[in-house]
């Protein structure tokens, strides 16, 4: 399955400091080059899953795949659950699983892969390595529109060294490791998430499917899915990536009209939602605060807290894009 690979210079957007939201529309600029590529020749594949009625649909969390596979939002029928690879780990079951440098295989599911990236990973990430979210995007970052999708897909860059590494894989291992992304956090699990529209209500769903190289899952140790979450330190990602799947579900509509997926409002929502240093500014210094109602708490937390900053940003990519409502930010009379 083939995509095209963006080249996005994040520093060629347009000082936002003068700009109100349609003078942003109009002279956002961002320089996007495209390449043919096939992302199908990586050794493993991540993604995780969530379901909606009546579907089920892949989203970011570790798979193993065939090479001559690949997915990202992949629609299921519900019906088709049970019959994907890997052990459904229900509420009262457990898993034995362990990675540690001891086993023959450390590392190994660090290399040569489509790592795809959620917002709050590319946050965490960024403020790990201390950057920008511009530098963060422009270093490590490709970005992949794939055929009849309306928003890209965000991939870590591997290195570029014959074995293609992830490239924060060093000697001793992960060298972000504690804000390393939610799909490294949940391997060996596949998270899913499915909305029962009667009680409307998210459950979750759980797989166990380790690579067939990986000595981890041989290892003794047991878990729950509670308690592997717990470990992991991964509830908040877990959170925030369930957030973004609401609003990357609402791209499998077409809302850019003849301004394709690469005009100035897909810029807009794209800043909205992986470059919180970027809309910050707009938020503060554009016109935006005339043009949107916000609670004055709310509005003071924005200026520092990136995480709520993003959250708000899934909510105005909402009220821009998608024209729905808001408790948290409405347009102005």
């Amino acid at each position: 399955m083939q995509g095209e690979r963006l080249s996005w210079h994040t520093g060629r957007w347009s000082k936002v400091s003068q700009l109100d939201t349609n003078e942003m529309l109009k002279t956002a600029n961002v320089e996007v080059r495209y390449s043919k590529i096939d992302i199908r020749n990586s050794e493993f594949r991540f993604l995780t899953l969530y379901l909606t009625p009546g579907t089920l649909h892949l989203k970011l969390c570790a798979i193993f795949l065939k090479p001559e596979t690949f997915y990202t939002m992949k629609p299921i029928e519900i019906e088709e659950i049970d019959k994907l690879p890997g052990i459904r780990i229900k509420e009262d079951d457990t898993f034995r699983f362990r990675c540690h440098p001891q086993v023959e295989c450390f590392n190994r599911c660090c290399r040569n892969l489509n790592l795809f990236l959620y917002p709050y990973d590319v946050l965490r990430l960024k403020q790990s390595l201390e950057i920008s979210s511009d530098a963060f995007l422009d270093q490590y970052v490709d970005l992949v529109m794939r055929p009849a999708n309306y928003f890209p897909e965000v991939l870590l860059r591997m290195a570029d060294n014959p074995a293609k590494t992830c490239s924060f894989l060093s000697e001793a291992g992960c060298a972000v490791y504690h804000h390393r992304p939610d799909t490294c956090r949940t391997f060996p699990i596949e998270q899913g998430v499915m909305y029962d529209a009667s009680r409307k209500k998210d459950l979750p769903v759980f797989f166990f499917r380790p690579p067939d190289f990986c000595l981890g899952r041989h290892e003794t140790d047991e878990w729950s899915i509670p308690e592997w979450i717990e470990d992991q330190e991964a509830e908040q990602y877990h959170k925030m990536t369930i957030r973004w799947s609401e609003i990357k579900r609402l791209f499998q509509n077409d809302p850019w009209g003849l301004e394709g997926p690469e005009g100035p409002r897909a810029k807009m929502a794209f800043m909205a939602t992986y470059n919180v240093d970027q809309f910050r500014d707009f938020v503060f210094q554009s016109s935006f605060l005339k043009r949107y109602q916000i609670k004055s708490t709310l509005r003071k937390k924005l200026k520092t807290d990136d995480a709520a900053l993003m959250k708000f940003g899934f909510e105005w990519v909402k009220v821009f894009i998608w024209g729905m409502r808001s408790r948290v930010i409405r347009p102005r009379a």
